[in-house]
């Protein structure tokens, strides 16, 4: 098991241009993590290819891994969109093997709330997973495992994720397992991880302060399926009882990478910080028995 950081959590300071990608890096290397987590953006590797082999040294230099490379894509697309999009992500595909990472997520698909019913998921299903289907089989040839992350409301409870992962039903197509975004759609998150483990390549540590409906504290907060309230918490200091999911997640036998996402009011670097810190204290208390 490594404990690293999603570079989206330093997506503030990358956006302002406090620091670059390759200072984040080394900045993660030096709080202990081991591993970075390469979100683009702040930066782009198709806008500047160059940057593929600086961050691959970088790493290389600060003793770190390159864990996983998420990308967006949206497969409700019909016709020429759907195989353009399709032929998108496969190009994405190839960045990452030159990145030399073996884990990739993309996203699946993007619908409104109203949208967002369990019949038009159903009736989405089996076009969704020839895409994934399809981009598993490239990426395959890599020795790359694809995922869907249950981010994006419309798959993002566990058992719609589960779903997705049946019908493309490839042995390098998972989960990139975020413990935080399941109160998204209001469901528990110790139970969700407890669900879904078994079908992780990647971990996200995230947390999130929770107000009911009833109890709208305004600015900076923003609302789950149900009309609930969420804010962006440093890893250990919100509501979920980030000790339970840890401890779910040891208890699985999980011993790939973990990596702490932060996106709270905090300047990035200190809510980053302490996150990891917490996870890597949260993974060394962590019983067995509690996350049963």
């Amino acid at each position: 098991m490594k404990i690293g950081l999603s570079s989206y959590s330093l997506l503030s300071a990358l956006q302002s241009g406090e620091i670059t990608i390759l200072d984040a890096i080394q900045w993660t290397a030096d709080q202990g993590g081991e591993h970075i987590e390469l979100v683009p953006m702040g930066f782009s590797l198709e806008e500047d290819p160059s940057l593929i082999d600086a961050i691959r040294q970088k790493a290389e230099e600060a003793d770190i891994d390159i864990s996983n490379y998420a990308i967006s894509a949206d497969f409700i697309k019909n016709g020429e969109g759907f195989e353009n999009e399709i032929s998108r992500v496969k190009k994405q595909v190839d960045i990452a093997h030159q990145l030399g990472v073996k884990l990739m997520r993309h996203d699946v698909a993007w619908r409104s709330p109203n949208e967002a019913t369990a019949s038009q998921f159903e009736s989405d299903l089996p076009k969704l997973g020839d895409a994934c289907g399809q981009i598993a089989d490239y990426a395959k040839q890599y020795g790359i495992t694809t995922s869907i992350e249950n981010h994006g409301f419309y798959i993002q409870a566990s058992r719609r994720v589960q779903r997705l992962i049946d019908e493309v039903d490839r042995s390098n197509f998972k989960t990139t397992l975020d413990v935080g975004n399941f109160m998204c759609v209001d469901e528990d998150s110790v139970a969700a991880v407890k669900r879904n483990i078994s079908y992780a390549s990647m971990v996200h540590l995230k947390d999130f302060y929770l107000r009911a409906a009833s109890r709208n504290p305004g600015e900076g907060w923003f609302q789950t399926a149900a009309g609930n309230h969420l804010r962006g918490a440093i890893v250990g200091h919100g509501d979920i009882d980030m000790r339970k999911v840890i401890s779910a997640v040891k208890a699985s036998g999980y011993d790939g990478y973990i990596s702490v996402e932060f996106e709270g009011l905090e300047d990035c670097r200190k809510g980053s910080r302490i996150g990891m810190n917490n996870a890597r204290r949260l993974w060394e208390e962590a019983t067995l028995e509690e996350g049963k």
